[in-house]
Parts: structure tokens; C-alpha cells; sequence
């Protein structure tokens, strides 16, 4: 999914415009025990109410992409025969009204998760009559291509508040409150199917997680029956290490800013077009950067192969794990310089009386500890 898609759907949650059928939810303690189970209709439910259960399911939609959201790939086989999504199918396609289906994906999202904490399951469903897209680009609300169904789903944390002081305005006094169960943000969750070029699309799914470093493989296995796929903090931090191992003293700053500028101009590229997908790097266009930016082609070379050993030939990075598009950080162990990445060209390195030095180039305004001071 686009980002533009991925908008779409995201402002369909929101108290004035959606078509939510129902809203369904599973409270399980951390032995797995179902505690209770609800459905409640959109409608019926307080506005304010309703804003918070619509905000959790906001942030199933939201995080970075290759990050947090994770594209799930349904195979032919999968989708002609898979138990997982035909699950999936029967959920988005009975509107959560079947409380046999409801009951059985409670129980194979339950079984995939390791519990520190009680936590809420929370689905809903929803109806978008997508309007009609005219050669303007503007929308026609008389006219719809298709209506997308679809179903999204959050695994949520419910944790014990500590006591508080509260302000009653019946008295104008503050009084202890006890401690409480509260819902907290989600960890994990899927949309299906997914919205690709403004149309349902059952070979492809969204799947959230909070935590990046984590491949919830028992999740990704019982609840989509996909493969999954190497955390983006390890893809991140194995990328690094292959740059290491195979440039060797090559691995300098200019190839790493040459790196950089690769990801800042394919990310620039996919603003301009919003229809874009989510800028992805392959071992060749890595490889071609590290040459920019100064590495010979048999260390370059080196890279591909020890790229496509530990990740496969094909495989490509989300550009967030091959380099940050918001921070360009050097460290030594005692100093850390962060830098706009569209400035990288501010630092350089040099070799001055036989020691290295890092250097920056300070032409504007120079503050230590918020004081302005001359050089």
C-alpha cells in the first residue's frame, strides 16, 4: 500500500465519516483465559467513547513503512487454500456478524502471543464506498468504483494504573483514586484485505507492530500463515555490519553520505508522486552508491555478494533500514554529532599532524548550551 491509499483508509476513522458496521472485542488475561467478549455497534456508542476506540485503530495504520507496517504478500496457493485466509475472508466477508468466526480468530491470535500483561483484542469493520476518480484527479462522490470491505484488528495491553490524586469540581477537592485497568496503545494488528490503487486487493495485507526489533513470528505464522520476515532493527543493523565487513577501510564517511543522499533523493521522488510506493533499495543500488561515493568496484562487488548471501539477491531494504531519512549521526565514543541528513555535506574528515579529525564546517550561527558564541 501507497501512502496516499494508506490515508484514505486512515481518514475513514474518524466519527463523522465511516461506515462501521460493528465494533468486536476479546479482554484476556496473561494465562490466555478469555475474560469476556463484546460487540457493540458503532452507532450506539458515545462520541467520545467511539473517538478512542477509532484512535486505537488509527495507529494500526500509522508508524513507518518497512518499520511498523509490514506489507503481508498472500501466495496464489494461499489464497486458493489457505485456512489463514480463508479465516481472514470469512471475518471481512460476514461483517464480524459470525460469532463462530469471531471466536476462532480470537483463539489463533491468543495462541500466537506471549503475555506479560491482560490485554484487549479489539476488530472492527468497515464498508468504503470509494468515489470515482475523474481524469482531473478530483473525486466524484456521485459515483463509486467498488464499495472495499475490509476489517482491521488491534492486540492492545491492558495494565494496571498506579494510585493518583484526582480533582472532583463537585467539591473542589482532590481525592485518591484506586488503581485501575486501562486500555494502552496497541503492540500489534493487520489490516485485510489491502487497499492497493484504491481497490481491494486479497493477495496483500498491512500488518502493525510497535516493536521493531521483533518478528512475531508465532503471530505472522498462526494469524496470516505467511513466512516471517527478519525485524527491521536486524535488517538495519545487519546491513551496517555487511558495509563493515566487506568495504573495510573503504568505509568511509563519504560512503556513507553517498548512501544517505541515495535515500533522501528516492524518498524526495516518491513525495513529488504520491501514488509511489515506499522507497526500497537493492544490493545494485547500494552498490552503485558506495561507487559515487568513492569505493572501488571490488570492494563494492564484495558488498553485493555478502548482500546477497545473508539477504537473498533480490531481497530490498526499506530505505529507513538502509539509512535513516531524518538523522545523519557519526559517533566516536566520547562525541556524538547529529546532522540534518540534507546537510551531510557539512562534515567532512581529515588527517591533520597524523591524527583523524572530524570536521564541520560552522559558517552560521554557533551556540554551547543555548549561548551564542564567536569562533
Amino acid at each position: 500500500m501507497n501512502k496516499k491509499d494508506l490515508n484514505e483508509i486512515r481518514r475513514r476513522l474518524n466519527f463523522e465519516h465511516n461506515a462501521i458496521t460493528c465494533i468486536r472485542g476479546c479482554y484476556v488475561q496473561k494465562d490466555g483465559e478469555i475474560i469476556s467478549s463484546f460487540t457493540r455497534p458503532m452507532q450506539a456508542l458515545p462520541r467520545e467513547e467511539a473517538e478512542k476506540y477509532l484512535a486505537i485503530f488509527r495507529r494500526i495504520l500509522s508508524g513507518e513503512h518497512g518499520q511498523n507496517l509490514l506489507d503481508v504478500d498472500f501466495s496464489p496457493e494461499q489464497v486458493m487454500n489457505g485456512a489463514e485466509h480463508r479465516l481472514l475472508t470469512r471475518l471481512r466477508d460476514s461483517a464480524l456478524r459470525d460469532d463462530e468466526t469471531a471466536e476462532e480468530m480470537y483463539r489463533g491470535i491468543i495462541s500466537s502471543l506471549r503475555f506479560d500483561d491482560n490485554c484487549l483484542i479489539l476488530m472492527l469493520h468497515d464498508g468504503y464506498d470509494v468515489p470515482f476518480k475523474g481524469a482531473d484527479g478530483e473525486n466524484d462522490p456521485e459515483r463509486s468504483d467498488e464499495v472495499f470491505h475490509y476489517i482491521l484488528c488491534a492486540v492492545c495491553p491492558v495494565k494496571l494504573t498506579k494510585p493518583v490524586l484526582t480533582y472532583s469540581a463537585a467539591d473542589g477537592e482532590f481525592h485518591a483514586r484506586e488503581s485501575d485497568w486501562a486500555v494502552s496503545a496497541p503492540v500489534l494488528g493487520f489490516m485485510f484485505p489491502a487497499f492497493d490503487e484504491r481497490a481491494c486487493n486479497i493477495y496483500g495485507a498491512l500488518m502493525y507492530t510497535k516493536d521493531t526489533g521483533d518478528a512475531n513470528e508465532d503471530f505472522v505464522t498462526r494469524v496470516m500463515g505467511t513466512e516471517p520476515s527478519m525485524p527491521a532493527d536486524v535488517q538495519k543493523e545487519t546491513f551496517g555490519q555487511l558495509l563493515e565487513k566487506s568495504l573495510g577501510e573503504e568505509c568511509s564517511l563519504e560512503a556513507m553520505q553517498s548512501v544517505q543522499d541515495m535515500v533522501l533523493e528516492r524518498t524526495e521522488e516518491m513525495k513529488k508522486d504520491k501514488k509511489a510506493a515506499p522507497p526500497v533499495f537493492s544490493a545494485l543500488d547500494v552498490r552503485d552508491a558506495l561507487v559515487d561515493g568513492g569505493v572501488s568496484m571490488e570492494k563494492a562487488d564484495a558488498f553485493t555478494d555478502a548482500y546477497g548471501a545473508e539477504f537473498g539477491p533480490r531481497t530490498v531494504l526499506s530505505a529507513a533500514n538502509v539509512a535513516p531519512k531524518k538523522q545523519f549521526e557519526v559517533r566516536t565514543p566520547a562525541v556524538t554529532i547529529r546532522v540534518d541528513p540534507e546537510r551531510s555535506d557539512l562534515v567532512e574528515t581529515r588527517v591533520i599532524d597524523g591524527h583523524s579529525y572530524i570536521l564541520i564546517r560552522a559558517d552560521e550561527d554557533v551556540t554551547v548550551n543555548g549561548v551564542a558564541v564567536r569562533l
